[in-house]
């Protein structure tokens, strides 16, 4: 047996007639950029979500930069996040003209270690990124204190967490500003590159909203200096057809993880498996597990069929880019350890449970010898 790591033209099957009257509406009526399928997305993903504003943009790592602009962060700001994210999170601090300070991640949660945090804050502080990890959710009412105390903004990284729950309120409506990736992996994909941003502040909004698109609401009225960053028709269009059905394919996702979950426990593995914070629901955009033979399994599951994948090879912290900040390891014993025991087993909507029996028992295999 095969078992994909994603398969996304299972989605789009599932989707087909919807999808191409879609898409043919888009090439008929020749509206590109702009347009009412974007104007309509934004609105239903932000009533979904329950906030006041969604702006759409080019991709997530625009939507971070976006938000860092318009909240006043730049050059001689701090701006906190994890040591355990992709890269977006970090390089749009620096874009800023602002220092990245990492945090070391909790041992079981993956997301930023909360009690961590205060002892990073100084008078250069100007801001705090938690990263929504794997679809787990950050302790994000406990950060958003922590911001009220020390009066700095919350940005919310929700690449990865479409819809994920701490008690009865979705991560994302915490913080000043909250960001998502709809890269075609992500729980809600299109079909390229595109994101958003979203708040429930309104002259922030329409700040984020004109930086977006070259400092101008109407063509020709610049009133600064902006990016090109627009979410465009096409993708908003194919998003408008998804997004009715993102919680059943997050309940898909979580009943996946549970089958995961049950079976590999059964197993008496040496192998951690991924904690649910209690009060939260988690919404599965990976399933990661973590072993001292991480590189030895995902080279036994490749010659079984079952593909793998490594989400990320290298803490923040420990990549070149940063090089000049003088970290060590050491300094983030946590995140350093992670990035070399941490292996992405298949996970999506359509993974039936004979395919993830299958990869289950052949990590049991792996690891009788």
């Amino acid at each position: 047996m095969n078992v994909a790591f994603v398969d996304l033209k299972q989605q789009y099957l599932s989707l087909k007639e919807e999808m191409d009257k879609a898409i043919f509406s888009i090439l008929d009526q020749t509206t590109f950029i702009g347009g009412e399928p974007t104007r309509s997305f934004e609105s239903q993903f932000a009533k979904a979500l329950g906030v006041k504003h969604c702006i759409g943009v080019g991709n997530g790592t625009d939507a971070i930069y976006i938000a860092l602009k318009m909240l006043g962060v730049g050059s001689g700001d701090e701006v906190i996040t994890t040591a355990a994210s992709w890269i977006s999170t970090s390089e749009t601090i620096s874009q800023t003209g602002a220092k990245p300070v990492f945090v070391d991640i909790h041992p079981e949660e993956f997301t930023i270690d909360i009690d961590q945090i205060e002892a990073k804050i100084s008078p250069r502080t100007k801001a705090i990124i938690p990263v929504h990890f794997y679809g787990q959710a950050a302790r994000i009412a406990g950060i958003r204190a922590l911001c009220d105390k020390h009066q700095l903004f919350l940005i919310e990284d929700c690449a990865q967490s479409h819809f994920t729950k701490e008690g009865n309120r979705y991560v994302g409506t915490f913080g000043h500003a909250a960001t998502f990736s709809f890269y075609p992996g992500k729980n809600l994909g299109a079909y390229g590159d595109a994101g958003a941003v979203v708040t429930n502040d309104d002259e922030l909004a329409r700040k984020m909203r004109m930086y977006a698109n070259h400092g101008a609401l109407k063509k020709h009225a610049h009133e600064m200096e902006g990016i090109n960053s627009r979410l465009d028709t096409l993708q908003a269009a194919i998003l408008n057809v998804k997004l009715p059905h993102i919680h059943e394919w997050n309940r898909k996702r979580q009943a996946n993880a549970a089958v995961y979950t049950q079976l590999l426990r059964s197993m008496n593995l040496p192998l951690r498996l991924p904690l649910v914070r209690e009060n939260t629901e988690h919404t599965f955009h990976l399933y990661v597990v973590q072993t001292d033979r991480r590189d030895e399994l995902k080279a036994f599951l490749e010659e079984q069929g079952v593909q793998t994948a490594i989400h990320y090879p290298t803490a923040l912290p420990n990549l070149k880019a940063y090089q000049y900040l003088g970290h060590q390891p050491s300094d983030f014993p946590v995140a350093s350890k992670w990035q070399n025991q941490s292996l992405s087993l298949p996970m999506y909507p359509e993974l039936t449970t004979q395919e993830i029996e299958y990869v289950c028992e052949k990590i049991r295999k792996f690891f009788a010898g």
